[in-house]
């Protein structure tokens, strides 16, 4: 159902790799609620995924960048321009890879060289794009900017690896550059710790599926869903949020402010039974 949330706005979705990334969700939540649209990813994960599919069902151009290329990202920009005869509204940044996690190092072994590439790619990258906009003054007066995040940043899960570095490092960016761009125009940048998804990169983290069934059973709410997390940008981008910067926002049931809950106390209770 449409409320013509961002009738008129303009915007870049970067990350949609297939049907079950919440990039993909959000494009198509975005299109429907009036938005235009450009769609960006890395040339391999563009080869790699289902992107085109995407760009039919929302018209949008494809247009390919490495966020770790300050040149991919500035011909990124402006051709987004050229193509919106303008400026540009909102961002999502839904990016990430963890190279020690793919390859299977443990966070007490990393190698240095592929967390610097993790840590580049996974959150200094917010920084360069909303560097680039700054530079060429692309995003509209009070545009919004938000990027996908995870608990992990604040609380330990071992197997998340270095990407827990990398999701603080990212919510660290968005508040310091939040700060600058919204004195100068108004822009707000923001994070979302989305409760865990089956999307196809987080389903490589180890043990991801006792991750959803734990959280699950803490949330009150249960875990959000991609489409709920792609509902919540869109109010992220609209009109509605103005005054909502620097924030790392919680979407995930109230798993983040629950010590414990009475399904997990059960479950223990089941597995420990008193003699």
């Amino acid at each position: 159902m449409s409320n013509n949330l961002l009738k008129g706005k303009k915007g870049i979705i970067f990350g949609a790799l297939d049907d079950k990334s919440i990039a993909w969700k959000t494009a198509l939540k975005c299109h429907e609620q009036g938005a235009q649209i450009v769609l960006s990813n890395a040339p391999v994960a563009i080869r790699m995924g289902e992107i085109s599919k995407l760009a039919d069902a929302v018209e949008a151009p494809v247009i390919g960048a490495d966020v770790t290329n300050m040149d991919d990202l500035k011909t990124l920009f402006e051709e987004s321009q050229k193509h919106f005869n303008g400026g540009i509204d909102f961002i999502l940044h839904s990016i990430g890879m963890g190279m020690n996690v793919r390859k299977g190092k443990h966070y007490t072994e990393i190698n240095y060289e592929w967390n610097q590439k993790t840590l580049d790619i996974s959150a200094m990258s917010l920084h360069r794009v909303l560097h680039t906009a700054w530079e060429l003054d692309a995003l509209n007066e009070w545009g919004s900017v938000v990027g996908l995040s995870y608990i992990a940043a604040q609380r330990v899960f071992p197997d998340y690896n270095e990407m827990a570095d990398a999701k603080a490092l990212l919510e660290s960016v968005a508040r310091s550059f939040g700060y600058h761009y919204g004195v100068r125009k108004k822009v707000r940048v923001n994070t979302i710790s989305q409760s865990p998804t089956r999307t196809t990169a987080g389903s490589g983290v180890k043990g991801f599926d006792a991750f959803i069934d734990y959280a699950e059973k803490m949330s009150p709410l249960g875990n959000a869903s991609s489409d709920d997390c792609a509902n919540y940008c869109v109010t992220l981008f609209s009109d509605l949020t103005r005054f909502v910067t620097m924030q790392n926002l919680f979407h995930d049931g109230g798993f983040s402010f629950t010590g414990v809950s009475e399904a997990l106390v059960y479950q223990m209770q089941a597995a420990h039974p008193q003699e």
